[in-house]
């Protein structure tokens, strides 16, 4: 076998279209842009959603809500998910980054009482639920407030 042997499998491979190439190939002629109009010229045709001048149905609709211009997003972890790291250790943003529970800290890190705590850890975080910081108490740890 050699290089100038290889073809692709039988079936992957597909011929492009020619289009207005006679009218025995099916695409001739107006090569498939039907007659006249906008969309049969070159470089016509018209942007996605155009109505043919008809007000649009995306500014028929009414306006709603807003984007808050100081909204913070919150890196979320549940103390069922710390169940991983060993007793006593201290568990931060770079603690959680490694162990896989968060992508980035981003505006910051919440835990969230979803989950049990058995062991005594330093959870250090941006912000706690009432109940995240009960569980953590209840456990014999620690929670700091960054």
């Amino acid at each position: 076998m050699n290089l100038s042997e290889l073809r692709p499998a039988l079936g992957s491979t597909k011929d492009r279209k020619r289009i207005g190439r006679g009218t025995g190939s099916g695409t001739g002629k107006t090569a498939g842009k039907g007659h006249k109009g906008q969309n049969a010229r070159s470089g016509g045709g018209v942007k996605a959603g155009f109505e043919g001048g008809q007000m649009p149905l995306q500014r028929r609709l009414p306006k709603r809500g807003f984007t808050p211009l100081k909204k913070k997003v919150y890196s979320l972890v549940n103390l069922g998910q710390l169940e991983g790291f060993a007793a006593g250790q201290i568990v931060d943003g770079e603690a959680l980054i490694q162990a896989g529970l968060i992508k980035r800290v981003g505006d910051g890190i919440k835990v969230l009482g979803e989950g049990d705590l058995t062991k005594a850890l330093t959870v250090k975080a941006h912000k706690f639920s009432k109940s995240a910081l009960e569980k953590i108490a209840a456990a014999g740890g620690t929670a700091e407030v960054i």
